[in-house]
């Protein structure tokens, strides 16, 4: 079974954002403050207003804190084609007030994340008696990881064509999230929001990005303004400087461990700046739902547990992005998870099917577990589903039974996400330059009932795709509150000879309930895709990207 829509596709039939069109219609782009919550001082429009087709520029005010989904302000030149629009902007000459947010660098932040996450935090989860499991061992191992901010980057930038008539508002967006584009339209125009008509197109890539219509509401604002049909077109530019971030995090890991190099106690601290920071300008702890994603829910078979998260202020737009905060967290917990094994001479495997332990379901009595919005009684977190696919995933691959070439290795991890089950194990090959080459990738799901097998592993083959561009080199970074990236040049995504070369998704046969398959297969890829660079190299990736690390052969 295939999509409905593909022949419309591959024809190029299929309507996208930036195809929508209405007669007599403005194009706008718009120069965005450059530091969130910056205000224009002065604005000189002179030279924009000279430029060929260019009609006229608008003044957007700034949002109100907390940001949510408001547009971000700015100065918007209109004209009748986006060419015209793009070069009278750069025509624009703006004195700007960047507001508190100009003190933001990343790399200090980093530093005050690590550090946060060095101390005592708030308790999460706990069971057992960590402070005497530590007391009381010989033996105890601790590690830190990072994850930068990341950004979307879809293949088509931020685009919505609105027209303000008669009191109402129609507008055509790829949108992730229609009810969301009433709902700000509705509140940005005083309109009611019955009187606001989306018509979503086709995405173009959203991976979140496009659940936040900021951009839908700069159109429906700019057409109100004007009295005419105007269509917004961001440059990626715009898309990679303007987005909500998926969440810089630090995370501290400490396991005592028995003379087998088991662990006996475990801890494990995660500290970033939290999504509902959009919504409330004084959240700098993680919520629920967000620390529920391969935090909370740590699924080890160990009698001393304790899990904390430390606070974060967040000086950038925080939003979701395929797998949200489980990108983090699967990273730091898998990657651990193999470092244990290391240490202990076992193979990674065998450890990781150990901690899980034999088949049980997780008690989250009187700790705050969301479990994705679903039902525990329909959904429970049973850890013999996630032993099955660990097992699978080792048959499937080969596991221990290839031989493998000079500079290659294997690395496993497994993650439940979005009430599914998946465990990946990922080949690689790295030269004596430190380049990466991903010749294979075994991937098994237990997502419950599965409709339809061929769109499902689809999502699974790209998630390593998805998962190769921000291990490699997905970083966004900060100066004086300016992002410093702005293309593709500066944040590259996984080029083809970069990706993984062959992708084997295996489906496990169920009667469970169906459950999620668009973001699952990420988490687990990642830390897989970094052990095995370990078992090649030696290696050890505790921060993400890639590119921060030197693998090439010591001298």
């Amino acid at each position: 079974m295939t999509s409905y829509d593909l022949t419309e596709l591959v024809t190029g039939k299929a309507v996208y954002g930036m195809d929508a069109h209405i007669d007599g219609m403005l194009y706008a782009s718009i120069e965005h403050p450059p530091v969130l919550g910056g205000k224009i001082k002065s604005v000189d429009n002179a030279e924009a207003l000279k430029v060929a087709g260019v009609s006229q520029t608008v003044v957007l005010d700034p949002f109100k804190p907390p940001p949510a989904f408001q547009p971000l302000g700015g100065v918007a030149v209109l004209a009748n084609s986006t060419w015209a629009a793009f070069q009278g902007r750069k025509k624009l000459k703006i004195e700007w007030d960047n507001g508190p947010n100009e003190t933001y660098d990343s790399d200090q932040y980093k530093k005050e994340l690590q550090e946060t996450a060095r101390k005592p935090a708030k308790l999460i989860r706990g069971q057992g008696d960590v402070d005497k499991a530590f007391a009381s061992t010989e033996s105890t191992f601790e590690a830190e990881y990072y994850v930068p901010l990341l950004a979307h980057a879809p293949m088509e930038p931020m685009v919505a064509l609105a027209e303000f008539k008669d009191g109402k508002v129609h507008a055509w967006a790829p949108t992730q999230n229609p009810q969301a584009v009433q709902a700000i339209i509705s509140s940005e125009l005083g309109i009611r929001k019955e009187d606001v008509i989306c018509h979503v197109t086709l995405l173009g890539g959203g991976f979140g990005r496009k659940s936040k219509p900021d951009y839908v509401a700069e159109a429906a604002v700019l057409s109100h303004k004007v009295g005419r049909p105007v269509k917004v077109v961001w440059t990626r530019e715009d898309d990679i400087k303007f987005d909500y971030y998926n969440a810089v995090a630090a995370m501290y890991m400490k396991a005592a461990l028995d003379s087998n190099g088991k662990p006996t106690a475990w801890l494990q601290r995660s500290v970033f700046p939290p999504i509902t920071s959009i919504f409330d300008v004084n959240a700098v702890y993680g919520d629920p739902p967000h620390l529920a994603q391969g935090w909370t829910d740590m699924p080890y078979d160990i009698p001393n547990l304790r899990i904390e998260n430390g606070p974060a202020k967040a000086h950038v737009r925080i939003g979701w992005l395929r797998s949200v905060a489980n990108i983090y967290h699967g990273f730091a917990v898998q990657t651990f998870t193999d470092e244990l094994a290391h240490r202990a001479k076992r193979d990674p495997a065998d450890y990781l099917l150990d901690l899980i332990g034999q088949p049980r379901t997780l008690n989250f009595t009187g700790v705050d577990y969301p479990n994705y919005g679903a039902s525990y009684d329909t959904y429970p977190w049973e850890t013999g589903r996630l032993r099955r696919v660990t097992e699978m995933v080792v048959e499937k691959s080969g596991w221990g039974k290839r031989k493998l070439g000079k500079g290659a290795g294997l690395g496993i991890a497994a993650h439940r996400s979005f009430l599914t089950y998946v465990a990946t194990v990922v080949e690689v090959e790295v030269n004596d330059d430190g380049d990466i080459r991903i010749p294979r990738v075994d991937a098994v799901v237990d997502a419950g009932l599965v409709v339809n097998p061929e769109v499902t592993k689809a999502q699974f083959e790209g998630a390593a795709v998805f998962g190769t561009s921000v291990a490699r080199s997905g970083e966004i970074t900060a100066k004086n509150g300016v992002i410093e990236q702005s293309n593709f040049d500066t944040y590259p995504v996984a080029r083809i000879n970069e990706a993984p070369y062959q992708t084997n998704v295996y489906l496990v046969e169920s009667d469970a309930p169906p459950a999620g398959v668009g973001e699952p297969g990420v988490p687990p890829f990642i830390p897989a895709l970094c052990n095995a660079i370990y078992a090649a190299t030696g290696k050890r990736i505790r921060e993400l990207p890639l590119s921060r690390t030197d693998l090439g052969k010591q001298s």
